[in-house]
């Protein structure tokens, strides 16, 4: 997960998409905002508030909507990992 938070930018849309999407509640994104230092720490505690399945999928879609394919790439191939 620390490796994924490297990747993900959370500030130029991302929150906001997520929070319109209802995957986040407006405590978590406020949450998740208060995160001060740099922006894997947001990250890391926006990863932390994703807890189902349509959540994951919704997070995949956001992702797509704000120019990070590379991290859905990054997530859906296994991160580099063989299986």
């Amino acid at each position: 997960m620390h490796q994924l938070s490297e990747f993900i930018e959370p500030d130029f849309g991302l929150l906001e998409y997520l929070l319109s999407q209802e995957v986040l509640s407006r405590s978590e994104y406020s949450e998740i905002l208060s995160e001060s230092g740099v922006a894997h720490r947001r990250s890391e505690a926006l990863l932390n508030c994703l807890r189902s399945e349509d959540q994951c999928c919704k997070f995949l879609k956001a992702l797509e909507e704000t120019d990070q394919q590379h991290v859905v790439n990054f997530i859906t191939q296994n991160g580099g990992q063989n299986a």
